[in-house]
């Protein structure tokens, strides 16, 4: 990135001005602003004194001077206040107030976007410190051209990452939201609209994007650049929705400023995406997004929650995933904003984490919504990317490609790529970023997309591969019993037994004497068990009549819940004991020797049973009581992409001899080592 590090260490030098005065996670807030107020004012500096005239010509002689004023500024916005940079720093005394005045001089639809960064506050504490002059006078120093034709907001983006990340150094803190390389922007876009060039490429084409995790629009602007690139004539419109207030303000910021209308400035929108969707139900024909990895939906559960049991009618339809985690989410709110087929339908590319690949067994809300995907054949592909790529993880991430309007060879398939080795070294780390993607690698992964063929690095499956049914397993339950001492004081123990002591009347009196007869039969009970013949039993079926007949030799009648607590207590699992069977004379499952299989869809779980579980467990059974909730069938049917056992390679460990001789050879040196010590 050309001058990158010398863009950063002249925001940086701001950020030594407020040494003491301001918290190093707070310095943020103070140059990320001035940052962006710069650059819009770099923007009008050409066409300010027409915007003056225009202003000072019309005033008090048409309601709506905003058309005339955005024809003068040549934008989407202008500001009518006489003031810019030059000459705000000419009068230092009255800098504060003249620059709240310069504010106020801007379009109502700019004073929103600047509202986001909480200007007012932030003056009033520079000025209160005396820095406002020296952090403006900086700013305004021709050292940097802050111009967005000079610095681009992708390269912004960067800045503003390295930024974030120093100041957070020090106190050990989160720098925020992972900001998307613009390889990776790059390749997301070409994955989206390389199977459309012949369609982008007509007359009169008008194509929509969006980004619901918009950030400071990289992912927006690139798509539309890339679209323009093939047809320069097409019409594109950008829709966004952004949460953090600063970066929405970047965002909204940098495309007013490249727009004469302001169109797709005003088509960003800021506020949750998950709970506060203000773009309708429009739907799009790209999407693509970078939500956060990992990041709970707790603020949104409510909203969230509302939605889903609406079922398919709103956009959570499919299942919630864990609250630890919104990737899913975001994910599915996309697909639900995809263009009708019948419109031409849409494509999506999110990236993620492995986390949505294999989160949550079976039926849960994770393997839900893969089953969803997967159920309305909508994903395309996923490619696997480097680590060490983000600027703020070194974590594995992955690409979804998905579509509502699949060619008919990829029909009922998903493809796979592992793409982590397509990388090559950077010159210099930017925070965890070690490493980037080539353009000649991204031609590589685009071509392995388009070609969908199977080889090294590339796979083709079904779309049922990745799905299983998950049975249960039972095994029968054998126990042996006898009255020993240990056993009957185990007894005791048991809450069925004590509970027989336990009295819930309020009345003092009434609760003493129920708790004393109480008492009194459990001694009764002792006596009786004792005169049990302490032999082991490993029929229950035998052994119970014997308990019954001692039970009732001393007039006892128990309820359900004392019978239990005695079997429980004189009863031990043993596995050469005679099964346990209930009164219509079926085996009784053993909850400790419960287990389960995941039997792959493309199988009979009759067949995999009879192959894999039998021959070790003859006498196991599947419970078929556990079934689907969707479709009914004997046990839960579960979806996962695990990645890497697709691409996984034995690697045979190396021969015996070839060990023995490097220990060997280590031993000398060792050996060699200490002699020298020794002497």
């Amino acid at each position: 990135m050309n001058n990158f590090g010398e863009k950063v260490n002249f925001l940086w030098s701001i950020a030594e001005l407020l040494r003491d005065r301001f918290k190093r996670g707070k310095y943020q807030d103070v140059i990320l602003p001035f940052t962006v107020l710069r650059r819009i004012d770099c923007v009008l500096a050409p066409t300010k004194e027409k915007v003056l005239m225009t202003h000072a010509k019309l005033k008090g002689k048409l309601e709506n001077l905003d058309p005339q004023l955005r024809k003068a500024s040549g934008f989407a916005f202008y500001n009518t206040s006489k003031y810019d940079f030059e000459k705000l720093l000419d009068d230092p005394p009255s800098l504060a107030s003249n620059l709240k005045t310069y504010l106020n001089g801007f379009s109502d639809n700019m004073r929103e976007v600047l509202d986001k960064f909480d200007f007012p506050n932030t003056i009033a504490k520079l000025d209160e410190h005396g820095l406002l002059f020296l952090v403006m006078e900086r700013f305004n120093s021709s050292t940097i051209d802050l111009h967005p034709d000079k610095v681009s907001n992708h390269e912004m983006g960067y800045v503003f990452e390295e930024l974030v990340r120093r100041f957070n150094e020090a106190l050990d803190e989160n720098p925020g939201e992972h900001f998307t390389p613009r390889e990776v922007v790059r390749l997301m876009v070409l994955l989206l609209i390389s199977v459309d060039k012949e369609v982008i490429k007509k007359q009169a084409i008008v194509r929509t994007v969006c980004d619901p995790c918009s950030g400071t629009g990289g992912m927006l602007t690139t798509t539309k650049d890339q679209i323009l690139e093939i047809n320069p004539n097409a019409e594109v419109h950008m829709f966004g929705h952004e949460s953090q207030p600063e970066t929405f303000a970047i965002c909204k910021a940098d495309l007013y400023m490249k727009s004469v209308d302001g169109r797709d400035a005003d088509n960003i929108k800021f506020g949750s995406t998950l709970s506060h969707w203000q773009l309708g139900a429009r739907c799009y024909d790209y999407q693509c997004a970078n939500p956060p990895y990992g990041k709970e939906w707790k603020l949104d559960q409510a909203a969230v929650e509302a939605e889903a049991e609406r079922g398919h009618a709103g956009r959570f339809g499919a299942g919630l995933p864990r609250i630890s985690d919104g990737q899913l989410l975001f994910l599915q709110h996309m697909l639900s904003r995809m263009k009708d087929p019948k419109e031409g339908g849409g494509r999506v590319a999110i990236v993620m984490n492995g986390s949505p690949l294999f989160t949550g067994d079976a039926g849960s809300g994770e393997s839900e919504i893969r089953r969803w995907i997967l159920d309305n054949d909508w994903l395309e592909a996923i490619i696997a990317l480097p680590e060490q790529l983000f600027y703020n993880t070194g974590i594995s991430t992955y690409v979804w490609v998905l579509s509502n309007r699949k060619d008919k060879r990829r029909k009922n398939k998903v493809q796979l790529i592992d793409a982590s080795g397509f990388w090559i070294q950077m010159r210099k780390s930017l925070g965890n970023k070690r490493r980037e993607i080539s353009n000649d690698q991204i031609k590589q992964v685009l071509g392995l997309y388009t070609a969908s063929e199977a080889g090294e690095h590339c796979r083709i499956l079904d779309s049922t591969e990745f799905g299983y049914r998950k049975i249960t397993i039972e095994r029968p339950l054998r126990l042996n019993f006898q009255a020993s001492a240990e056993r009957l004081a185990r007894l005791e123990q048991e809450s069925g037994f004590q509970n027989l002591a336990v009295s819930k009347k309020k009345d003092a009196k009434a609760k003493a004497a129920e708790e004393a007869e109480g008492r009194n039969l459990q001694a009764a009970i002792l006596k009786a068990l004792r005169t049990v013949p302490d032999t082991l039993c490993k029929d229950r079926a035998k052994f119970i009549p014997l308990l019954d007949g001692d039970l009732k030799k001393a007039d006892l009648k128990l309820g359900a819940p004392v019978r239990k607590a005695i079997l429980s207590a004189l009863g031990e699992r043993d596995e050469t004991a005679e099964i346990c069977r209930d009164d219509d004379g079926q085996p009784e499952p053993d909850p400790e020797l419960r287990d389960t299989e995941n039997v792959p869809l493309t199988e009979d779980i009759n067949d995999y049973f009879d192959r894999e579980v039998k021959p070790h467990v003859p006498d196991a059974w599947i419970n078929t009581s556990v079934r689907d909730h969707q479709d009914g069938e004997v046990g839960k049917v579960g979806y996962e992409i695990n990645f890497n056992r697709y691409f996984y390679q034995y690697q045979p460990p190396r021969p015996l001899g070839e060990i023995e001789t490097d220990i060997k050879a280590l031993e000398g040196e060792i050996m060699a080592m200490l002699k020298d010590i020794t002497q």
